[in-house]
């Protein structure tokens, strides 16, 4: 049998918007009418997960997924980074940000590694390969990259090069070891 993973990504808030680190903050009033408006679009699946963070357990809400929140789901853990700006960071901290964007092992945040998101993200999305069916899951960008870039192994640093934009789907399924990809499917 094989499994058909849907990861979409969540509506807008204040600190995508704002290119900052996500600090926790719920959806605003146009991302819920977004995630609202295009969740008809959205196959109900058998399971249904999220990122825990409110972004995403907001998106699932109002896609009208009954999501389990799953801890290794969550966004990348940024550290004394969490909720600045990139740029208020770049500006204060240059060579630890080129460190970051370099180096997928790199963690000058005090935080998770890209590659430590990734080897995280990864043992999930292998778990799931023992079951078949559909399940979906509403996850942080960052999440979606690194289920990508672990499905297709390739090299950690690939993740800085996939664009994911806000309510779109990416489609994974899996079977006999292997995944294949279908990405950047626009909901609604």
């Amino acid at each position: 049998m094989t499994l058909r993973l849907t990861l979409i990504s969540p509506a807008t808030n204040e600190a995508l918007r704002e290119v900052r680190f996500d600090d926790d903050a719920p959806l605003d009033p146009a991302g819920v009418a977004r995630a609202e408006a295009v969740g008809s679009a959205v196959d109900p699946s058998p399971r249904a997960y999220c990122s825990p963070s409110p972004r995403c357990r907001g998106t699932a809400e109002a896609l009208g997924l009954p999501a389990e929140s799953v801890d290794a789901l969550a966004g990348c853990a940024m550290g004394r980074w969490r909720g600045q700006t990139l740029m208020a960071v770049a500006a204060a901290e240059e060579a630890a940000v080129s460190a970051w964007l370099s180096d997928p092992t790199a963690a000058p945040h005090g935080g998770e590694s890209l590659r430590d998101l990734r080897v995280r993200v990864g043992a999930w999305l292998d778990g799931l390969r023992d079951g078949s069916g559909r399940v979906t899951a509403v996850v942080e960008p960052d999440v979606v990259r690194a289920a990508m870039v672990h499905a297709l192994a390739a090299p950690d640093a690939t993740a800085w090069r996939l664009d994911v934009r806000p309510l779109t789907a990416v489609h994974l399924s899996g079977r006999a070891g292997r995944w294949n990809l279908r990405a950047g499917e626009p909901l609604g």
